[in-house]
């Protein structure tokens, strides 16, 4: 037996090895130069869901083989074979929620995030890979909107709302999403006028680190990212070099790689609206903000930092893909399918997922 175990390990090791392999060469392969000059240029392989009806805004990418996705229609898919099928896990009597972010930890335990007014929001929580879930906090605030979630590890997560009487609303968890507190509004600046986030790609809320948490919003006067280094407890804002002013414009998402180094995209959702200065950086945590100087050239609603790299990201929108590679200062666009959210994970793996059930892992 212990033989067999450690052939089965060994086996295990080689693919895992392999397929960190192909996903690094795509990467270097997407980072070297136009798809033209490349022999097998990297692209988004989608990966059929059978879900055409449902918009994906929520991605947890765990590693290359396994992704959660969360969309309408109360509907939340998961792969653990690297998209090739997909098993419906969706909550019993879901149907008529909106899930916007899902966080996963591994291929079994994922906590998901219904949006919308009043009762509408909620977070569900699984064990068991979504054979059963547990519905852990269902808003009563008529008030109350909730947007995203954001992890800092297993344990402790917070999830954000649009404001309630003049400040956003922060929840907090310390036992992994099975139970939630709202925090004191006392350490929360007050919000601008027509503030709010916005629930476009579940990276609206976003953490770095044992307590750094970062929140976009627009539709205020300022595209502001709000910054907390206590899990929550207080916060500091910052205006962004986004345009804002309208309820349509703002910050839509952030990736951060580390406590000091920051991405923000976004621009107007529109369709027919300019997106100028849609995407900003920033070096020192977010106290201070500059515009990209190339910047997509479209409105983007995700982005993401690709693994183990000090320049490299991915940025997603309806119109198309956008790479840097010099930590936001400038970006191509390198596909033009459309995506509402992008995530990668620590084995070289990039994942996206948007409308019409689309899921795509980046393959080369």
């Amino acid at each position: 037996m212990g033989s067999t175990r450690r052939t089965g390990r060994a086996r295990r090791t080689g693919r895992t090895v392999a397929a960190a392999a192909a996903s690094a060469a795509a990467l270097a392969a997407l980072t070297a130069g136009s798809a033209q000059a490349a022999p097998r240029a990297p692209h988004w392989a989608v990966k059929d869901t059978g879900t055409p009806d449902v918009r994906f805004r929520g991605l947890a990418a765990v590693d290359r083989n396994t992704a959660w996705l969360a969309g309408t229609d109360g509907t939340v898919l998961r792969t653990t074979d690297g998209g090739t099928s997909w098993r419906n896990v969706s909550p019993p009597g879901a149907g008529d929620l909106q899930f916007r972010d899902v966080e996963a930890f591994d291929a079994r335990r994922a906590v998901v995030l219904a949006i919308g007014e009043g009762e509408a929001s909620r977070v569900y929580r699984t064990d068991d890979g979504g054979r059963t879930w547990t519905e852990s906090f269902r808003n009563t605030d008529p008030a109350a909107f909730y947007d995203c979630l954001a992890f800092f590890d297993r344990r402790h997560g917070l999830a954000v709302s649009d404001p309630v009487d003049g400040k956003f609303r922060i929840l907090s968890t310390s036992d992994g999403g099975r139970s939630w507190r709202v925090l004191p509004g006392d350490g929360m600046p007050a919000a601008l006028a027509g503030e709010a986030g916005f629930a476009a790609s579940g990276q609206c809320l976003v953490a770095s680190g044992p307590k750094d948490a970062w929140l976009a919003t627009g539709g205020g006067a300022h595209a502001r990212v709000l910054h907390s280094t206590d899990r929550g407890l207080t916060w500091t804002a910052a205006d962004t070099t986004i345009p804002a002013g309208d309820p349509a414009k703002g910050v839509f998402a952030l990736a951060f790689r580390d406590r000091a180094h920051g991405l923000a995209v976004g621009g107007d959702y529109r369709a027919d609206q300019a997106s100028p200065r849609a995407a900003a950086v920033t070096p020192d945590g977010g106290r201070s903000w500059r515009s990209a100087a190339a910047p997509p050239f479209a409105y983007r609603s995700g982005v993401a930092w690709l693994p183990h790299s000090r320049g490299t990201a991915l940025a997603v929108g309806p119109t198309g893909t956008d790479l840097t590679t010099d930590g936001g200062r400038t970006w191509r666009t390198v596909d033009t399918g459309s995506y509402d959210t992008v995530a990668c994970t620590p084995d070289l793996s990039c994942w996206a997922a948007g409308e019409q059930g689309r899921a795509a892992r980046l393959e080369s």
